[in-house]
């Protein structure tokens, strides 16, 4: 078997071509380009460069043939290089934008924390060091706008493959703990550049998470093939406090959409983390921040006013304490009429029998830039226990509505026993309250400390039973539940 002088050398060409292309996507383009430029020399004499006359290519049938199939060979690379939905443009690799996997690297550059949990110590008594440099009014500060504060953070998990498995359920979904770490990265992140002092290397504040206001879900679906952007800023400030609004979005279909709205309240605090310590005041610029600033002010208001109206401090409202009677009523055992004789009624759950727990062991891993237990860990396993007893309690695997009101109390030290408690404690259709509460447990004292209280709104795919409070206490998370909710649809 003969082949004609040309045709061999580009049939080679074309096969090495396109094992370069397989081995980076990224080359596709030239890979295309190069390709374009030997299907010009099919119709050029190799050896002159003389035009073939069309009679000389019909008497060359295999000269044809491996010319349709580099052509071939080059529509498939166009098709793939276009075929890439989840992939973001701006995601492309070298772009200067902030990677999710570096934001942690940059906290531990603004406060010189460790990267070494043996010599933790030592970082943290320089720290000390650096309570000199705070400020001692708020006047003293000049202040920031709130672009001053903006930042973007791109999560390419459609255009980084290794990326993605951290973020992968056995499902092949997206685990939304591993998403609540980064918002609460993200969040620090943003007030430290709320906060920035160009005349200082390092930052004497310590800028801790004291409460998740709110997560809003605007979508429920978070594809696992598909690059995700954060942006985010500070949206309102107090003496001490930094309330910093962030937005999530998923690139899809030449787009980006909107996944879901955040809202943290994060407190600043002198370098050993004992006494707060003041931030730069905020400047809106424009009407569009003034709005900002003012539902800032709203949220704040808002916050004092259910910490007031709290069922720890008053008693419920006349119509809560109706609710709570004729669900007892409800229980009631018709054939006995005594107080004492209680029957679940149908389609319901005790709310006892409705509870799940877990434990963690906190190891040092799992510290944050100020060596003690990160908040993001926290959410992310409060959250998997939350969503696991929603999935128990409804039979299915739930889709979260909302994430409400998380306080942290108080901060989880190294080495902590961690209890975590998930109750359902309200339902209605097909959706379902659940409050997680987390304590760290002293061995050496026996004693229980309250660090965190969560609350998730999940949804079914089905109506679920309702769940039934047997004890004034399970009535008042019962209540509690009730206000979660109507506050998650109100929203």
């Amino acid at each position: 078997m003969t082949y004609e002088p040309g045709s061999r050398r580009v049939f080679l060409s074309c096969v090495r071509l396109r094992s370069a292309a397989q081995r980076s996507v990224l080359q596709r383009k030239s890979v295309i380009s190069v390709l374009f430029r030997f299907f010009s020399s099919l119709s050029s004499d190799p050896e002159s460069g003389s035009a073939v006359s069309s009679d000389s290519i019909m008497l060359s049938p295999r000269l044809l043939a491996l010319r349709a199939a580099a052509s071939l060979t080059c529509r498939s690379l166009c098709w793939a290089a276009a075929s890439r939905p989840g992939q973001a443009p701006d995601m492309a690799e070298g772009n200067p934008l902030l990677h999710v996997s570096n934001v942690r690297n940059r906290l531990r550059e603004i406060v010189g924390a460790s990267t070494n949990w043996s010599d933790h110590q030592q970082a943290m008594a320089e720290r000390v060091s650096l309570a000199s440099m705070l400020a001692r009014s708020q006047s003293q500060l000049p202040a920031k706008r709130m672009k001053d504060s903006f930042l973007e953070v791109h999560l390419p998990l459609g255009s980084e493959p290794a990326l993605r498995e951290k973020y992968l359920t056995n499902h092949n979904t997206v685990r939304f703990g591993r998403i609540l770490e980064d918002l609460d990265s993200l969040a620090v992140l943003i007030s430290y550049s709320h906060t920035y002092n160009p005349a200082l290397k390092r930052s004497p504040l310590s800028i801790v998470t004291a409460l998740v206001d709110k997560i809003d879900m605007r979508q429920h679906v978070i594809y696992p093939d598909c690059d995700i952007k954060f942006t985010g800023q500070v949206t309102w400030v107090g003496r001490s406090s930094i309330e910093a609004k962030m937005h999530m979005s998923q690139y899809r279909d030449g787009a980006y959409a909107p996944v879901l709205d955040a809202t943290f309240v994060m407190v600043a605090r002198d370098p050993g983390n004992k006494r707060a310590a003041f931030v730069n005041p905020l400047a809106p610029e424009g009407p569009e921040e003034e709005k900002l600033l003012q539902e800032g002010e709203a949220n704040k208001s808002r916050r004092v006013e259910l910490s007031t109206a709290s069922l720890l401090k008053v008693a419920p409202t006349n119509e809560e304490q109706k609710i709570i009677h004729d669900l007892f009523l409800n229980t009631l055992d018709a054939n006995t009429v005594s107080f004492r004789s209680r029957v679940l009624p149908p389609n319901s759950v005790w709310m006892e029998d409705a509870k799940l727990k877990g434990l963690e062991i906190c190891h040092p891993q799992q510290r944050n830039i100020f060596n003690r237990i990160f908040g993001g860990f926290l959410m992310r396993k409060a959250y998997e226990l939350g969503w696991a007893n929603a999935c128990s309690f409804g039979g299915c695997r739930p889709s979260l509505v909302a994430v409400d009101d998380i306080l942290f109390q108080k901060p989880v030290e190294i080495g902590s026993l961690l209890m975590l408690s998930s109750q359902v404690c309200y339902t209605q259709g097909k959706y379902i309250q659940v409050r997680v509460h987390s304590e760290v447990f002293d061995p050496l004292t026996r004693q229980h400390s309250t660090t965190n209280i969560f609350h998730y709104t999940f949804a079914s795919d089905r109506d679920v039973p309702s769940v039934i409070p047997q004890t004034y206490g399970e009535s008042m998370l019962y209540l509690d539940g009730k206000r979660h909710f109507n506050q998650t649809l109100e929203s």
